[in-house]
């Protein structure tokens, strides 16, 4: 093996590092209380502001429909994403084969 090359797997090696940090930075995010708080929050004042401007006598007590629906799904979402990984994914993953990534430039 050339140094060039040894050199150019250990860069690919970082990258790949790197964008996995991102990967894992990403999905806690994704789950996080503060997000889903601040999404739930976001949510209730805009549809209070919107219920009150079309009228509603209990604004403040309907706009929590869409925030209980949001927070709801969002940690319901969680089962069905494992339920679907494990049928879509699953024998590939207990396989130890890795999903086929679709091609693009950078890994043609």
């Amino acid at each position: 093996m050339t140094d060039e090359r040894l050199a150019r797997l250990e860069n690919d090696l970082a990258e790949i590092k790197q964008r996995n940090l991102r990967v894992e930075a990403d999905k806690a995010w994704e789950v996080s209380p503060l997000r889903i708080s601040s999404i739930c929050l976001i949510t209730y004042l805009v549809a209070s502001l919107l219920l009150h401007l079309l009228g509603s006598k209990r604004f403040w007590l309907d706009a929590l429909v869409p925030v209980i629906g949001f927070y709801l799904s969002s940690q319901s979402l969680t089962v069905i994403k494992s339920w679907w990984i494990d049928h879509v994914y699953g024998s590939k993953i207990n396989a130890g084969k890795t999903p086929a990534l679709p091609e693009t430039k950078q890994n043609q």
